[in-house]
This record gives structure tokens, C-alpha cells and sequence, in this order.
């Protein structure tokens, strides 16, 4: 048998993953040898007889790991992006097993009183910035992980963290398999009246993909919202989308929810914190849980008072009062007539290839002199994946950027991106990074055309991508977008600006047949009409942000008091409305209890935050955009899609990673403290 793949750097460019030698049956042995390897390493820096140094201690452990940082990239992208039942049985098993090592290390005594003496000793070692940076990351990261509680209360944190790895995997496999169940099977061509033609053909496609020859399949996206209920006519089909959608997960994961709160829950306490929510906003960029109470709050009322106005123009459209599943029929018949646009009409001029080649790409040559081209003769993980090497300007390897733009029954909801290898000096790693949608796959030979919210969320994804790409840090610790949850999403929201720059949107939007570019007017009236909805979109997005933060604002005496008595049945799996009483107290308390705008996740769907990280951390969206929108604001004054701008976003932000803090970033950036006011303007609230 040829050697574990994962067991040795790959000799391919960039040491890109051999995805066509990586077989399902090498991942457990590598994880196995990776973490034994990990553990023997660290062994070796705990129990040294040499006094600690920074580079006998913190650079050994970030040189350690390196087979299980190799699997674990390939292994995880796979979970999320092209999963089987093997793999999840791989992760069931692996996911407890890795939260263990984890707390293998960081629960280290040995270990942690040589970073600790470092540590107290930061001030006379002669360190270097980034040197000084990564110590105080390393002694922050041993406290949070629990390195300084006694043994009793570390037994129980490692049984908690064992648990809640379990849960997180166990929540994210039921959410797939239910999206999957839930998409809906339409017998006739004429309920589909009202979406496009190609839509049309894309939904028979996944019909017969599905066994379901001479039927049509939609399937559903992450969010509460999906996109057909914009275009179809058909009343009663869109209340059964909107019904699959906001039911997904009910019978499965509510359950998980609430334990998975009163985990998490118990382990702030158990560190010293309050809640969940004190403990996540005690390591980023917000300076308190009440700093996002209040900011959340802010924009509630106008947010709020904004929708109803929006409402009740809808009412008057559609001469009834519109439900959930009428408001984007609606809304687009209110934007038609408000602007003369037709969201449908818009689509033949977003073709997937000219928006990569001549939009993404495009701003990305003009603000940063990169150059992309093809690899077809490198692997992908999948045959829809698309490998690209690109270039620097002054035509030097940068790295591989990795294009997964269409959906399958295999990868999970939504849009991300990953690092398959993280850069880093000190190891020699340029980085490699993949970035995932979910468009319809059309059938063969036909074009794939987009909405304008999937272009906005291609460049959206490509600003994290870049945010990987341009990493220039000496340590693996603070690779790319290893930087707090409420900034990892500022540098990409900067890049949708570049979407509707009139150079780079001349550049893509040219119909896909004829060639010719989008008609003036209908770009006018399209960028005109971008603050319409803000209401709905702002509401929708707050209520997901209040939940999130309900969930993860319950102490652990009221987990045990208050709401015990509340959830008490669904964690006996006797009553999934429990969770939905949560929810409508949640959102009642918060003043965004409107039953026609829901949540844009409700929690037995939320993945961000009882999977992806993002628990305590969905407010990070709105956080994130206040940097955003001032930077917006930036690169207008100072002419744009230049290259100088470029230059001056890159080296003072994007190239830093996690090397400095990330406000001192934004500051040397922008040259000041952010202001609030540009994205009340761009929301309308102001």
C-alpha cells in the first residue's frame, strides 16, 4: 500500500493537498500519527531541562502539528464541502477525540509555566513586535482554554468540550440530511410560473439528478429567505418553500440547541465569566457584551420603523396583507415599479465566468496588480472545483486560489472560505485557499446566470480569499484571516464595493449572448435601487443577531433555574415548540417579534452559530460593517480603484493577519477611529 498522503509535505505547487491520492481510509491514521506527533512534541517543549526561551517554547509549538494541520485542512473542507457517510462517521468519531488533544495541550501544567514565565518575563526578552504579539496570544489563549483552573474544575471543562464537539458535529449532519429531505418536489412546469426559464431547466436537472426524471427540485439554501419566492407566482408553492425552509432541523436539533446553550453556559462559569457571550466578546474587538447590547439596540427601532413602512407599501401592491412567504414576491413587484427593474431581467447579464474573469478578478488585477491563471492540470477535491495560480504584480507566485461554485446534496448550506494551507515564514508555506458558494448547477452546456445578491457574495468570498492570499506573517498563528470573529468579515464587505464600481461593473455585465453591456439605465435604476428593502434586510438580520445573543446571554443559574423549567421538555425531546417559545420571547424582549419578517436563521438552522464558530459572534456582520462602510468611504475620497489604494489596504491590513491588533490595523488604515454614521446612511436609518 503506497504511503499515507497526509504523512509528508505534498510535492505538488504550493504543497497543495494530492486530493487524487487522499482516500477516505487515510484520514484516521492521520489524524491518529498527527495528534500522537503533537503530543510527543509538546512533550518534548513541557519537559525540557533548558530554562524556557520564546524559541525553545512558543516557536516549537508553532512548529508542532504539522501532519495534523495537513489532515485536518483537507478533512474539514471535506465535511462541509463534498461529505458522505463514511466521512461523517470519521467525523462523529474524530471531533471528541481532537477537542481532547486540544485540551491536552492547553491544560499542560508543565507547559503552561514556562509560557506563563515567558509571559511575566515579555518585558526584558528583547522581542521583536510580532515576537511580543504571539506570546500574549499564546499566555491568552492557555488562560481562556482553562490552563489556570485546579484539576477538578479542568476535569469537568475537558468533559464539556468533549461533549460540545459531539453536538456541534451531531447538529451540522442533521441539518444537512434535513435540507436535503426538505427540498421541494414540484410534479408541473406550471406552478413554476414566474421563474426563468433557465431556473426552470436547472430544477429538472436536479429532478433527474435526484431519480426524479420528469420532475423539478428546489432546493433550499441556508438562510430563512429562499431566492425563489421572489419570482414565483404561485401562492400556495411558496408557502411550502417558506414552511421547509423554517422547519429544517425541528425534529432533530432542537434538542441539541438547548444543550448546547447550557454547555456553553456552564464552561463561561466555570472560566469565570458570566455567560458564553461575556466570554467570546472578552477576545475580540468589541469592548464589552454590553457594547453589543447597546449597538444591537440602536438599530432596532429605526431598523423596525423603516419595515413597517416597507409593509405596508406591499400591502398596497398586493391589495392583502402579505405573509412571510409573499414579502420577496412583492417587494420585487413594489422595486419594479418604484424603479422600472426587473430582478430577472438583470440575470442574463451576470454570467458565472465573465463575473469571475473579467469582475472578481478584474478588481483584483486593477487595486493589486494580481494575475490569475487557470491550473486545470492540478487536482481539485471535486470535479465542479477550479484550480487558479496567481501571481503578484511583480509577477512573483503568490499562491492557488481554489473556485467551488456549485452546490450539491454533499456540501453543506451556505458561503465560506478555507484555508488547505496556511502561510507562514517560519514554516515556508505559501497559502492556498478555497472558496465555496452554492449556485444551481444549470444542466450541461448552458450558462450559469446569477442573481446580483450570488455576484455580491462571489466578491464578497474573495475578499476573505484575499485576506488568505495576502498574508506576509512569519507565524502560523496569525495566517491570514486568523484574526477576532467581529473583524474577519471587514476586509471581505470592503471587497463588495467593487461589485457596483462603475469600471469593474462595465467590465462583467454584458449579456451573455449578445455580449453587449447592461444598459445604462437599467445599471442606474439598479444601483439606485439598493437601499430599497433595507428595512427587511436590516430586521431579519438583527432578529438571527438576537437570538444568537439570547441564546448565549442565559447564565449558568438561569440554565439551571429560569429556563431549566422553560426547554426542560425538549432536552427530554418531548416538545420541539419549546425552542420556538424561546425564540418568540426572545425576539418579543427585543422588539423584533414581526412574524412577516422572520429571523434570517432560526435556531435549528443557525450552523453559524451551533457550528461554524460563530456562537456569540453573529453580531459580528453588523460590528464588521461599521469598519466597512467608513473604509467605503476611504477609497472613495481618495479616487477609488487605484492601485496606490490597493497597495495601502494590503500592507496595512490585509497583509498583517493576525500579527497586530486588529483595531491598530484598521487605525493605520484609515488613519483614525471608526465612525458610525456611513452605515447608517447605507441602511437607511439615519
Amino acid at each position: 500500500m503506497a504511503e499515507n498522503p497526509f504523512f509528508a509535505p505534498s510535492d505538488l505547487p504550493y504543497q497543495l493537498p494530492p486530493f487524487e491520492r487522499i482516500r477516505e481510509e487515510h484520514y484516521l491514521p492521520a489524524f491518529e500519527r498527527g495528534m500522537a506527533e503533537q503530543l510527543a512534541e509538546v512533550e518534548a517543549i513541557a519537559s525540557s531541562d533548558e530554562a524556557p526561551t520564546f524559541e525553545n517554547t512558543i516557536v516549537a509549538l508553532e512548529r508542532s502539528g504539522r501532519i495534523l494541520d495537513r489532515v485536518s485542512a483537507v478533512f474539514f473542507n471535506k465535511t462541509s464541502s463534498d461529505t458522505d457517510p463514511g466521512v461523517q462517521e470519521i467525523q462523529q468519531e474524530i471531533t471528541p477525540r481532537l477537542a481532547k488533544h486540544a485540551d491536552a495541550i492547553h491544560l499542560n501544567r508543565a507547559l503552561f509555566a514556562r509560557v506563563k514565565a515567558l509571559y511575566e518575563a515579555r518585558d526584558e526578552l528583547g522581542l521583536a513586535e510580532d515576537e511580543r504579539w504571539l506570546l500574549e496570544r499564546y499566555h491568552t489563549d492557555f488562560v481562556r482554554a482553562g490552563a489556570e483552573l485546579d484539576d477538578a474544575a479542568q476535569e469537568r471543562l475537558r468533559a464539556l468540550n468533549e461533549e460540545l464537539s459531539t453536538l456541534a458535529t451531531t447538529f451540522q449532519q442533521n441539518l444537512m440530511s434535513d435540507t436535503n429531505a426538505r427540498a421541494i418536489v414540484v410534479d408541473d412546469a406550471a406552478e413554476l410560473d414566474g421563474l426563468s426559464p433557465d431556473a426552470v431547466r436547472a430544477a429538472a436537472e436536479t429532478a433527474r439528478e435526484r431519480g426524479l426524471e420528469g420532475k423539478y427540485v428546489l432546493t433550499l439554501v441556508l438562510p430563512t429567505g429562499q431566492p425563489a419566492l421572489a419570482e414565483l407566482i404561485d401562492r400556495g408553492l411558496r408557502e411550502r418553500i417558506h414552511a421547509a425552509s423554517v422547519g429544517r432541523g425541528l425534529r432533530d436539533n432542537a434538542a441539541l440547541v438547548v444543550r448546547i446553550a447550557r454547555l456553553r453556559a456552564e464552561r463561561a462559569r466555570l472560566l469565570g465569566y458570566p455567560t458564553h457571550a461575556d466570554y467570546v466578546v472578552a477576545d475580540q474587538t468589541a469592548p464589552s457584551a454590553q457594547a453589543v447590547t447597546e449597538m444591537l439596540g440602536k438599530l432596532t427601532a429605526p431598523a423596525v420603523a423603516n419595515a413597517h413602512r416597507e409593509a405596508a407599501a406591499l400591502d398596497e401592491q398586493a391589495g392583502f396583507e402579505v405573509k412571510a412567504w409573499d414579502w420577496a414576491f412583492y417587494a420585487e413587484k413594489v422595486r419594479k415599479a418604484r424603479y422600472d427593474i426587473d430582478a430577472a431581467a438583470m440575470r442574463p447579464y451576470f454570467e458565472l465566468e465573465r463575473v469571475l474573469r473579467d469582475g472578481v478578478f478584474h478588481a483584483a488585477s486593477r487595486l493589486y496588480g494580481l494575475r490569475f491563471t487557470e491550473r486545470p492540470d492540478l487536482p481539485g477535491y471535486h470535479p465542479d472545483v477550479r484550480v487558479f495560480e496567481v501571481h503578484d504584480a511583480d509577477g512573483s507566485e503568490l499562491g492557488l486560489f481554489l473556485a467551488d461554485h456549485y452546490a450539491r446534496a454533499s456540501k453543506r448550506g451556505g458561503a465560506w472560505m478555507n484555508s488547505l494551507v496556511k502561510q507562514s515564514h517560519l514554516l515556508g508555506t505559501r497559502p492556498v485557499v478555497v472558496n465555496n458558494l452554492n449556485i444551481v448547477k444549470p444542466p450541461p452546456g448552458e450558462p450559469t446566470l446569477l442573481t446580483f445578491d450570488e455576484v455580491n457574495t462571489m466578491f464578497h468570498e474573495f475578499g476573505h480569499a484575499l485576506h488568505g492570499l495576502f498574508s506576509n506573517v512569519r507565524f502560523p498563528r496569525f495566517s491570514g484571516t486568523a484574526v477576532p470573529r467581529d473583524f474577519v468579515e471587514y476586509p471581505s464587505q470592503v471587497n463588495e464595493m467593487w461589485a457596483v464600481w462603475p469600471e469593474v461593473l462595465a467590465n462583467y455585465a454584458r449579456h451573455h449572448e449578445t455580449g453587449e453591456p447592461m444598459p445604462q439605465h437599467l445599471v442606474d435604476r439598479m444601483l439606485e435601487s439598493r437601499r430599497f428593502n433595507q428595512g427587511y434586510a436590516t430586521v431579519e438580520y438583527l432578529a438571527a443577531s438576537l437570538l444568537d445573543w439570547a441564546w448565549h446571554t442565559i447564565d449558568a443559574d438561569e440554565v439551571q433555574g429560569e429556563v431549566q423549567g422553560e426547554i426542560d421538555g425538549e432536552v427530554q425531546g418531548e416538545d420541539t415548540g419549546t425552542v420556538e417559545e424561546f425564540e418568540a420571547r426572545a425576539l418579543r424582549e427585543a422588539g423584533l417579534a414581526l412574524d412577516r419578517i422572520p429571523p434570517r436563521y432560526r435556531s435549528t438552522y443557525f450552523a453559524h452559530i451551533f457550528f461554524g464558530g460563530y456562537s456569540a459572534g453573529y453580531y459580528s456582520y453588523i460590528w464588521s460593517e461599521v469598519l466597512d462602510a467608513d473604509s467605503v468611504e476611504w477609497f472613495k475620497e481618495n479616487g477609488g480603484l487605484l492601485r496606490e489604494n490597493g497597495d495601502r489596504f494590503r500592507r496595512e491590513l490585509l497583509s498583517k493577519g493576525g500579527s497586530v491588533d486588529a483595531m491598530t490595523a484598521f487605525r493605520a488604515f484609515r488613519g483614525r477611529e471608526p465612525r458610525l454614521e456611513p452605515l447608517l446612511e447605507r441602511r437607511g436609518l439615519l
